[in-house]
């Protein structure tokens, strides 16, 4: 009995005294059957009394997607806009593990849970597992029925995408911010390259490269009409020197001669004193000269002299004698051989009036040359500061373009940091419960059932064994004390 208990002394009291009120397989067999009860009752209690748990599995996809688009605005400048995948700018970084990490997130899951009059506790938190080599992400809800897994997993879903339209409204909002400082500052340098541009054309009376165009165009074309006035002065000036051989006058005494003769109050005298010096030539064959016939026409005649070199005095502002009247050709009266010189003349005349005219235009449009010329000088060196002032104007409308373009295209880009998601897997409603699980706890209660039977067994074995060896050792004792 030592031995017994001795062998015995590692086990718990009642199995002591258990195996000290029975004998040796008895023991272990009511012990067996004894734990195996139990076992197996706490095992039906579990299936019984534990409530199913449905659970409702959906995926959600992040697209690669890679797009860009190129703006060239004609005379402007150009625009990029590129949007990238999540997954190309850090190797080291899963925008998948991000989504995990909001879809996580306390306020996403009270959302949810308000959406459904569920605490937070009651709502749970979600399975989220990342699927190797895809952009997939699994997402499993459990609930008390199959309804209320489903529905927990689309009020996810809903509080997430709304979650995710928050986040990228503020960051839409700051982006923007960013824009419209850049977009006001190249607006305002802009205008001031505007201003700057106006007032030095203003005061420098230089608006474009056309001006500088017209205004060489212009000289151009006056140097041309010089060249021609200058040719037709020419023909003047040859035409002149001819007349005035011809009628062995100049041109001073072929205008006095028209000027006598288009007067007629200054032919009328001629005509009186060249009648009464006819008079007194027939006179003076017939008469002695005290005749008082011959007197009395002699006072006519130098009566008629004195009115035409009175009046010819007065036309010609100097001093007028008969000798003067014989060189102009007018001491006889308009007719027979006269006419083709009076003609002459008075082509003479017009000639030299022609001459004179081309001569004051060829100076008059040498004037406006030299005007225009120097106006040209001044407007060349104002050009260079005319063609900066145009291109920092250039430059600013293309800053300002650019920042306006990538506000528009910016406004586009709706996803920003936080991608696009799809749903490709909706929500579904389970049919069957996935705990507890009928068969995998029969099968772990019977595989916990066997091994206690099955150690029970080989501590009853063991036991045997020692009792043996103990009564063998005490046969072989009593033997050498005989």
């Amino acid at each position: 009995m030592a031995n017994h208990t001795e062998i015995s002394a590692g086990y718990p009291s009642s199995l002591r005294k258990l195996v000290a009120r029975k004998g040796c397989w008895q023991r272990y067999l009511l012990l067996g059957i004894t734990t195996n009860i139990a076992f197996w009752a706490a095992t039906f209690l579990y299936l019984k009394l534990t409530p199913p748990t449905y659970t409702s599995s959906s995926a959600i996809n992040l697209p690669g997607a890679w797009s860009n688009a190129n703006i060239n605005l004609p005379d402007i400048g150009y625009a990029n806009y590129e949007n990238v995948s999540p997954y190309a700018a850090l190797s080291s970084q899963d925008p998948r593990e991000i989504y995990k990490f909001i879809a996580e997130s306390e306020p996403i899951l009270r959302s949810a849970a308000e959406q459904l009059n569920m605490s937070l506790e009651e709502f749970g938190k979600p399975r989220l597992k990342l699927i190797i080599n895809t952009s997939m992400m699994s997402v499993d809800f459990e609930g008390a029925s199959p309804q209320e897994a489903q529905n927990k997993s689309l009020a996810f879903y809903k509080a997430l995408q709304t979650r995710l339209n928050k986040l990228r409204n503020q960051e839409a909002v700051q982006r923007d911010i960013g824009y419209q400082t850049s977009l006001i500052s190249s607006q305002k340098k802009l205008a001031d390259a505007h201003k700057r541009l106006s007032d030095y054309k203003a005061r420098s009376g230089l608006n474009s490269e056309d001006q500088i165009k017209d205004l060489t165009t212009n000289i151009e074309q006056l140097r041309r009409q010089r060249a021609e006035i200058i040719g037709q002065q020419q023909q003047a000036t040859t035409r002149l020197a001819q007349l005035s051989n011809n009628l062995k006058l100049s041109a001073g005494q072929a205008t006095d001669a028209f000027t006598l003769q288009t007067d007629q109050i200054f032919q009328q005298n001629l005509k009186n004193y060249s009648d009464a010096s006819a008079s007194l030539v027939v006179l003076e064959s017939k008469f002695l000269p005290s005749h008082p016939t011959l007197i009395t026409e002699k006072a006519k005649r130098d009566a008629a002299q004195e009115a035409l070199l009175v009046r010819g005095q007065s036309l010609l502002g100097r001093k007028f004698t008969l000798a003067v009247l014989k060189q102009l050709s007018l001491s006889s009266n308009n007719s027979g051989n006269n006419v083709p010189r009076d003609a002459l003349s008075q082509e003479l005349v017009i000639v030299q009036a022609d001459q004179k005219g081309f001569t004051a235009q060829a100076q008059a449009i040498e004037q406006q040359i030299n005007q225009l010329e120097s106006r040209l000088k001044n407007l060349t060196q104002l050009e260079s500061t005319l063609d900066s002032l145009k291109r920092n104007t250039q430059i600013a409308g293309a800053v300002f373009s650019s920042n306006l373009t990538r506000l528009d295209i910016g406004k586009s880009n709706t996803f920003g940091s936080y991608p696009l998601i799809q749903l490709v897997i909706q929500p579904t409603l389970p049919e069957k419960p996935t705990s507890p699980k009928d068969k995998l706890v029969l099968l772990g209660s019977t595989l916990g059932s066997l091994f206690v039977s099955l150690g029970l067994v080989l501590l009853w074995w063991r036991e045997r064994k020692n009792l043996i060896s103990d009564k063998t050792v005490s046969t072989e004792r009593k033997r050498m004390e005989q």
